[in-house]
């Protein structure tokens, strides 16, 4: 295992330590364990954006399939009379499929091009589902979902998130450290020159914008098991610009760098609280600070993260 694969396993896997024993820390603190839900959450939808980075696009409608993520649990449990357990899947499973379908359209554009059509896509997105009629009940949204678990207390749908982020990390890991990873990576650096190799970059495409867009649908789910709602105002463009500032403010290098952003920032959203009318201000400052000085996020600051010893074939790495 290299070293900087070491070291993005060794962030990850200390954070998702920390998150198993934080509630024996906190006890039964609802506000706190509802800041921690909030932030796996948001690290699942951001790890797929962090994936269409990879293959060299910047993927502003995230927030768009993390809606439609969770309006198809909302309505399958509310109208259709589905499983809580079964609702959740279903969702990853058809943001996916939409992504696939509306990729295999959008993605033949690059560059800024891509970028406001996603932009557009979101809005679109969010006005089909304020306009879906007794559907999606329009602004009034649907409300109500049933409780997950038979308890008043947080925590088993906190560990809901905390596995949901572990899988939403082992997804993007798996395909990063792969040969899918580096057919990714070729096609970010030069498709044409991918595509000269017999890569069929239509079809990697595609593979990677669907799997981001079922991660936002599998958060967007989650969610609206979270919060027992979810309205058409739920997800919107800002939200999408605020994941691609996580994958920003973490790292474009490392696949914690999607999970590290979204813990900071949305942290920071709670302590300046008292400053709301100077949070973005503050936010703007911050990724102007973090760009100009860690142009690869703060995973590139000494000491962010902890390297596991491994073993290799001759010894152990130190």
């Amino acid at each position: 295992m290299k070293q900087e694969q070491r070291r993005d396993f060794s962030t990850i896997l200390i954070i998702l330590v920390a998150l198993l024993l934080l509630p024996l820390l906190l006890g039964q603190s609802r506000y706190l364990i509802s800041v921690l839900m909030n932030c796996a959450g948001v690290a699942v939808i951001a790890s797929g954006v962090w994936l269409t980075f990879c293959i060299g696009r910047i993927n502003i409608c995230q927030a768009g399939f993390a809606l439609i993520g969770a309006y198809v649990s909302a309505i399958l449990i509310m109208k259709a009379g589905f499983n809580v357990w079964l609702a959740l899947p279903l969702s990853c499973v058809v943001a996916a499929l939409c992504g696939a379908l509306i990729g295999s359209v959008i993605l033949k554009l690059k560059g800024i091009y891509f970028s406001m059509l996603t932009i557009c896509l979101t809005e679109a997105i969010r006005l089909a589902f304020l306009n879906g009629g007794e559907l999606t009940q329009g602004a009034k949204g649907i409300t109500g979902l049933p409780q997950a678990f038979a308890t008043d207390s947080p925590l088993p749908l906190y560990y809901v998130g905390v596995a949901l982020l572990a899988l939403a990390l082992a997804v993007v890991w798996r395909v990063h450290y792969s040969r899918l990873g580096g057919i990714f990576r070729a096609m970010r650096l030069n498709e044409d020159l991918a595509e000269s190799f017999g890569v069929n970059v239509w079809r990697y495409r595609i593979m990677a914008f669907a799997i981001a867009c079922g991660l936002g649908g599998l958060g967007g789910g989650y969610f609206a098991l979270f919060t027992q709602s979810v309205y058409p105002q739920s997800f919107t463009v800002e939200h999408s610009i605020y994941y691609m500032l996580y994958c920003f403010l973490g790292g474009l290098d490392y696949v914690s760098g999607a999970m590290i952003g979204a813990f900071a920032l949305t942290i920071l959203f709670e302590l300046l609280q008292d400053f709301q009318q100077y949070q973005s201000l503050i936010y703007g400052v911050l990724m102007i600070v973090v760009m100009l000085t860690l142009p690869n996020g703060l995973m590139a600051l000494r000491g962010w993260s902890w390297s596991l010893p491994l073993h290799k074939d001759k010894g152990v790495v130190k």
